[in-house]
């Protein structure tokens, strides 16, 4: 059967129009964030329903034809490309909230409902999700969980798996599970929904997913501080947390400030400047917590770590505050960052940092790096921005080089090569920095009982 046949024999499982084959359509559907490769897929189709996406396996399985996954197309590790003539399954259609129970605290939603939506429909229901990120108005929730997506409130609330009660995927072979049953307690042998969590797509997808909701936080309050050092962020997290329950702990480096405050509106947090900022939210629940922050600030300005601060005075000012910090990603845009996104133990950061710091810049001196993360819970984001002068494909070429200095000091370190983004394509040749290679062939033999035709996105994370 030619391209030609399989298109036809695909649009009769799909509504009508749900099957595009234009050019615009496949640039659009067939790629993510990254920018390193070219997408090539042979069709994009627009499922509706579960149901229509197990018809979709099922022919791919028959025709021996990939299917890669498509959310908000947010990701930055090439989990979501089409390169090689795969169908690309876009979940764009089934964007529906489904379910809602007030006494179990718990929402129902169809993969592609986008992590804003979600945030807000919590709101409407004097509730919260806590899950959140600087792409929370594109980015979807199977996206989410395929890369077990954390953000800015993870040090608070965890990781995208830890608000998951139940799950619906479509396994690689065709079937369909309903996993875990919305239950929170299920001591019943294997819990089988966490390895579609971060697994990419590689082994079925997901369509629907039932979230955990929690309690609005309350009067929550913004804190910038200006470092004196790199290592003044952990004192500061430590004497912070001996009185306050922090929600987020940011920091960013003065280079990546320097870009936000010249990309927008935005106003630089006091006059002073510092080689580092460290941002904190917590709940200002009494006037006994926002007495104690106040005292841990003037300890850490006596103890010399930090150099000036700024606290917000109102909702307004506390979000002008975060544009700081969510502003860098939009800011440094343009100049095609090459990004990692990294993660060690919480108290290696400061010496893992400066030594990655240290390395990158004495092989490319020209190359300007931009530091930023969630490092409260050890996640950091390395972006290495593209010269003016360099050449789209030598700066990547050159960059592949760097990936590898930097993971051989995460493997130093025991951490990981991706903390939230996943694997791809990207990272797909360094898994073994942070994988045995006694457990990849684990997570290979668990692949073939999924998808033992490897047709479910293909050739990302782990190869058969």
């Amino acid at each position: 059967m030619n391209q030609e046949q399989l298109i036809e024999e695909l649009k009769k499982l799909l509504d009508e129009g749900k099957v595009r084959t234009d050019n615009d359509a496949l640039q659009t559907f067939g790629k993510d964030w990254t920018k390193i490769h070219e997408p090539k897929p042979l069709a994009i189709v627009f499922p509706k329903s579960t149901e229509q996406v197990q018809a979709v396996v099922k022919f791919a399985n028959e025709h021996s034809v990939g299917l890669v996954p498509s959310g908000g197309r947010t990701g930055l590790s090439a989990g979501a490309v089409a390169t090689n003539g795969e169908i690309v399954v876009s979940f764009d259609y089934m964007n529906q909230i489904l379910e809602f129970s007030g006494s179990d605290r718990t929402v129902r939603c169809q993969a592609g409902v986008v992590t804003e939506q979600l945030q807000n429909y919590a709101e409407e229901q004097g509730l919260y999700y806590p899950v959140d990120f600087a792409s929370a108005g594109s980015s979807q929730l199977g996206g989410n969980l395929s890369t077990n997506a954390g953000g800015i409130k993870v040090i608070r609330y965890g990781m995208s798996r830890d608000w998951v009660l139940g799950l619906k995927v479509v396994t690689g072979n065709g079937d369909i599970l309903e996993l875990n049953k919305d239950l929170e307690k299920n001591n019943t042998g294997y819990d089988i929904r966490h390895l579609f969590i971060g697994a990419e797509g590689t082994l079925g997808f997901i369509t629907e997913a039932t979230m955990k909701l929690t309690r609005q936080p309350t009067n929550l309050t913004v804190l910038v501080l200006g470092l004196g050092d790199l290592s003044n962020t952990m004192d500061v997290l430590q004497t912070f947390q001996q009185k306050v329950d922090l929600t987020a702990y940011e920091f960013f480096s003065h280079q990546a400030m320097g870009h936000v405050l010249a990309h927008g509106d935005v106003q630089a947090p006091f006059e002073g400047e510092a080689p580092y900022y460290a941002l904190l939210e917590f709940e200002a629940v009494s006037d006994g917590v926002m007495d104690d922050a106040m005292a841990l600030f003037e300890k850490c300005v006596e103890e010399g770590w930090v150099v000036d601060g700024v606290i917000s005075q109102s909702e307004t000012q506390a979000q002008n505050l975060w544009r700081l910090r969510e502003g860098i990603s939009e800011s440094i845009a343009p100049h095609t960052p090459y990004k990692n996104d990294i993660s060690v133990v919480v108290s290696k950061v400061p010496e893992f940092l400066q030594e990655i710091d240290a390395v990158v810049t004495e092989h490319y001196p020209d190359f300007e790096i931009i530091w930023f993360g969630h490092i409260g819970d050890g996640n950091l984001h390395l972006n290495i921005l593209k010269p003016a002068d360099l050449a789209k494909e030598e700066f990547f070429e050159k960059c592949l080089k760097v990936n590898k200095w930097v993971f051989q000091i995460v493997e130093k370190y025991n951490g990981s090569v991706s903390a939230e983004h996943g694997v791809g394509l990207t990272k797909k040749d360094y898994l073994s920095y942070t994988r045995s290679p006694v457990e990849i062939e684990y997570m290979k033999g668990i692949k073939r009982v999924f998808d033992p035709k490897n047709i479910m996105n293909p050739g990302k994370l782990i190869d058969l």
